[in-house]
């Protein structure tokens, strides 16, 4: 990506501010605002003093005509910014980053930036809704942040998921999605959308979850395949049971009958028993057993790595944004600012991680990139 690439993806944004005394370039504020993030900083103060230590460096890829903006007017320049225009832009991008790649594990889940809720709201307890929930696709195999969007104070992740979808490229892709997204309107966007799914499958769905149930207990075609993984202390068996022909779930609930007609329908069903061991410890064993549909054809040992890489966006994103970015600490709540601040992170990470050849961690690549000009121009691409 050259920097004139990166301008051209966010240069459609609409400019939030009104021409009298308009200082500053809103994509010099923008690009500030994420090579700052990228290098370190956490605050919009942050930013402005990281900015003013490279305002050198800085000019020579951007205008910047009134030298480096301050901190308040980053601060209203990205309260302002209308966050579904950010969020298509930050799509768009993210999606020009990879090659294209059949097959690769879109993992959709939603992430609470906790510290986005008013200060009211915590005081009196009340106020679930201040809070700022954001769906993020996570791209398993490129480790990149393929878009997110913000869920309403006034709805939940079941009406955000279509909405997501719609903004992501995911024809031959399979996306997979927790119990909260196991509905008949989620998988015809899936399979719509020229994709295949995995869904989740837990208590909130009683009728389906209960017609599984009963499917492996009488069910004698099944495919199982069994993985078993020593290490860390600790054995680690995975049973992986997969069923085509049904003989409940075809016949019993509208619901169940539902998932069949989406599309390439419900095709198999899947069920994951994990036991784990401890060696030389007092814990014990735990287990677990999880259940999830399909519109795939696959072998079990295909649905134990396609369901591995779901908790890549836990474990690679989510984790990533509190630890490395300290997302769940910032304080960021005026306006727009918490959403349009968590698509800056989301842009630095993809960043770092489109750098395959360091082997340090994102911590490690943000300090290099604030000490090291010719490297922060390699993330950039930006040539001298």
């Amino acid at each position: 990506m050259k920097e004139k690439l990166f301008r051209s993806y966010f240069e459609q944004l609409d400019d939030p501010r009104s021409h009298i005394n308009k200082l500053h370039n809103l994509n010099d504020v923008l690009i500030v605002a994420v090579i700052a993030v990228l290098c370190g900083a956490e605050t919009w103060k942050q930013m402005e003093e990281f900015a003013k230590s490279k305002e050198k460096f800085l000019k020579t890829f951007l205008l910047l005509p009134s030298g480096i903006p301050s901190d308040d007017t980053i601060n209203r320049v990205f309260s302002a910014i209308d966050t579904k225009q950010f969020e298509v832009c930050f799509t768009n991008w993210a999606t020009s980053l990879s090659e294209e790649l059949k097959q690769q594990v879109i993992a959709i889940d939603g992430k609470t930036m906790r510290g986005a809720k008013c200060r009211a709201c915590r005081r009196t307890g009340n106020g679930k809704s201040s809070s700022v929930h954001i769906v993020s696709a996570w791209a398993s195999e490129h480790n990149l942040v393929a878009g997110q969007i913000k869920v309403n104070e006034k709805s939940n992740e079941i009406t955000a998921i279509p909405e997501l979808l719609d903004l992501l490229f995911i024809e031959g892709d399979i996306v997979t999605i927790d119990a909260m997204g196991t509905q008949t309107a989620i998988a015809e966007k899936i399979v719509e959308k020229g994709a295949d799914y995995i869904l989740a499958v837990k208590e909130n769905q009683k009728q389906l979850s209960q017609d599984i149930i009963d499917e492996f207990k009488f069910c004698k075609d099944a495919v199982i395949s069994e993985d078993i993984d020593i290490g860390h202390g600790r054995v680690e068996t995975q049973k992986c049971t997969v069923i085509t022909d049904f003989q409940f779930i075809e016949n019993t609930t509208e619901k169940c009958r539902a998932f069949r007609r989406t599309g390439k329908g419900l095709s198999q069903i899947i069920k994951v028993e994990s036991q784990r061991e401890f060696k030389n410890s007092n814990k014990k064993t735990e287990r677990a057993t999880r259940f999830y549909i399909s519109s795939l054809n696959e072998k079990p040992e295909k649905y134990q790595a396609y369901i591995r890489s779901h908790w890549g966006v836990e474990n690679k994103l989510h984790w990533v944004l509190d630890v490395g970015f300290s997302e769940d600490a910032s304080r960021k709540r005026n306006k727009n600012a918490a959403q349009n601040y968590s698509i800056i992170l989301k842009i630095a990470l993809n960043l770092l991680r489109s750098d395959k050849k360091t082997k340090q961690g994102v911590a490690g690549k943000r300090l290099k990139a604030a000490w090291n000009e010719d490297y922060l121009r390699g993330l950039l691409k930006i040539k001298v």
